[in-house]
């Protein structure tokens, strides 16, 4: 899409140069001013409105006098449009169908840059962007049958037969309760995702502990274990062959372990973050101690399994007990200082608003976020990517999106206590205690941080908008000790899931580590292709001497239970 500044050569009108335009456009500026401040104090500059009016009669009316010279024949055919949602050709042949497709990226832009303008404190700001953001992707003219020429085409080509293909679709999309991304019917968990051979060796209420397979004659002798976030499923580290984080640590010679979150039901509505940091991860540590006989084991956590790690690692060293050899974080926060995008839905009113609707403040008893709701709050992060292209060709061409497996796993949601879900919205998201030494209580202890005596491998990606990578970076004054940080390219998932025999994106490293992470760009030195390789060669050096692996999954007390993936992962929100 253009840019939503202008690029055109003509300066934009001063104050006097506003009076020159017309009385209604005129009006609606004093309009828009009043209705800001209406809303909350905010302001608009009638400076900055005048400059964005007149650049949109001008763009608008050379829009106008272009169609007119393309209906009367006398033009070069449209050219493309600079935007994927119109590059069909469809539209460019279609006179009335790519003046409607410019008009609306010109209202779409002209709307982004007054919400950009709009004066007010950060919050409100994004806040009014996101909106408005929401509101110019659901109104293109691209996502309503009768208004795509690529569509209509396409339904009269097959006689009718993707319109029904595209009620089929919808219909089902309503039984599901999502817009389906993938071919869900292509992939099962177990069978052709989350294929990494091993076994269960211990479950408990909220967990299952899966231990692999070795690939190698020889293993370190320090255990590895993965604590991924609770609120998606554990195998996005373990997709396919290929592309398995997990899969890769195993061939490596680590002894591998993960926790597999249980998908919470309303048996578990009342758990709490203190319940998922003493029966999660440090129930965990404790059995991969007990099955390997080592007395410290290396780390690893995934976006909120990080902050669950580093949180289980902190009240054990309040409690004396240093069990982490080594610790790794991948897109964590730790600092929630800042948390991009989703620190608009983060205020006082609306942690309150859980509290009492599904925290330990209900009036009829804690409850459940539901899985489904947390899925399309993050797709709609992305609109265009996550939503309407799917809207778009499920439902008005009748096709049937392609298999994906990451987008699988994306569907494939989970619910979360409301109890433990508030606690970690209240005190981590909101009030960012978890930083502050002493501030947090969890498991009967005070937290620190800086009381873990390990070192840290911290991971952050560049265009990760869950997690931004200053965020990761964060972390860093936080732990003590030698750490390492990597920044990988592309956003949360695409950045991490990023294998080296694909040769794909870059990563930067920089053995200084200033302040600001700004700074430690600065001087970073960036490097094609994966940063596993990276992370591998720093984990080496943490997992002891090598030591024959292992014939049996568990121990004599810990004794398989069932095959790998196990039960937990294979239940549905």
């Amino acid at each position: 899409m253009k840019s939503r500044k202008s690029t055109g050569d003509q300066p934009a009108p001063t104050k006097a140069a506003a009076s020159a335009l017309p009385p209604e456009a005129e009006a609606f500026g004093h309009a828009v001013a009043d209705s800001l401040k209406a809303v909350g104090g905010l302001s608009l500059p009638m400076d900055r409105l005048a400059s964005i009016q007149g650049e949109y009669l001008r763009n608008a009316t050379e829009m106008w006098n272009q169609a007119l010279h393309r209906l009367q024949g006398d033009a070069q055919a449209t050219p493309p449009l600079p935007d994927r949602r119109f590059a069909g050709s469809e539209w460019a042949a279609n006179p009335v169908a790519a003046t409607m497709a410019q008009l609306y990226l010109l209202n779409a832009r002209t709307l982004m840059t007054m919400a950009d303008s709009v004066e007010g404190d950060a919050k409100t700001k994004a806040r009014i962007r996101f909106a408005v953001q929401q509101w110019v992707d659901a109104t293109s003219p691209s996502n309503y049958l009768a208004l795509n020429p690529e569509a209509l085409k396409k339904a009269v080509d097959t006689q009718g037969e993707s319109i029904g293909k595209g009620l089929q679709h919808l219909l089902g999309d309503v039984r599901k309760g999502h817009v389906s991304q993938t071919d869900e019917s292509v992939f099962e968990v177990g069978r052709n995702v989350a294929t990494t051979e091993g076994s269960v060796v211990f479950e408990n209420e909220l967990f299952q502990l899966i231990e692999y397979r070795p690939l190698t004659a020889k293993v370190h002798e320090r255990p590895m274990l993965f604590v991924p976030p609770c609120i998606n499923k554990y195998y996005i580290l373990d997709l396919q062959p290929d592309n398995s984080v997990i899969r890769y640590t195993v061939e490596q010679g680590h002894r591998t372990f993960v926790v597999s979150w249980r998908n919470p039901d309303e048996s578990l509505k009342d758990k709490t973050w203190d319940d998922y940091i003493e029966h999660g991860p440090i129930t965990a540590i404790r059995t991969v101690q007990a099955i390997t006989g080592a007395e410290t084991i290396n780390t690893l956590g995934f976006c909120v399994g990080g902050t669950i790690l580093a949180t289980a690692l902190a009240v054990l060293a309040a409690r004396g007990e240093q069990p982490a050899e080594s610790v790794t974080l991948l897109t964590t926060l730790l600092d929630f200082a800042d948390t991009g995008i989703l620190d608009i839905f983060v205020d006082e009113p609306s942690v309150q608003l859980r509290e009492v609707t599904i925290g330990e403040q209900a009036p009829t008893g804690p409850g459940l976020l539901k899985g489904q709701e947390l899925a399309t709050t993050f797709s709609f992060l992305r609109p265009n990517d996550l939503v309407w292209n799917y809207v778009v060709g499920n439902y008005l061409k009748g096709e049937t999106p392609p298999p994906f497996d990451l987008l699988y796993w994306n569907g494939d949601s989970t619910n979360l206590p409301g109890p433990m879900y508030c606690w970690y919205l209240r005190h981590l998201y909101l009030q960012n205690e978890l930083k502050k030494p002493g501030a947090l209580k969890v498991c009967g202890e005070k937290v620190d941080l800086g009381a873990i005596e390990a070192p840290f491998f911290v991971y952050g990606s560049r265009e990760d908008h869950i997690v931004p990578w200053q965020a990761a970076y964060a972390s860093m004054p936080l732990i003590r000790g030698d750490k390492t940080f990597v920044l990988g390219a592309s956003g949360h998932i695409a950045g991490v899931i990023n294998p080296p025999a694909k040769g794909k994106r870059s990563h930067w490293t920089n053995r200084a580590q200033p302040a600001k992470a700004e700074d430690w760009l600065k001087t970073a030195i960036e490097h094609p292709g994966s940063w596993w390789p990276v992370w591998s060669g720093w984990l080496k050096g943490h997992g002891g001497k090598l030591t024959n692996a292992p014939k049996a999954a568990g121990s004599a007390r810990f004794k398989p239970i069932e095959p790998a993936p196990g039960r937990y992962v294979k239940a549905k929100a």
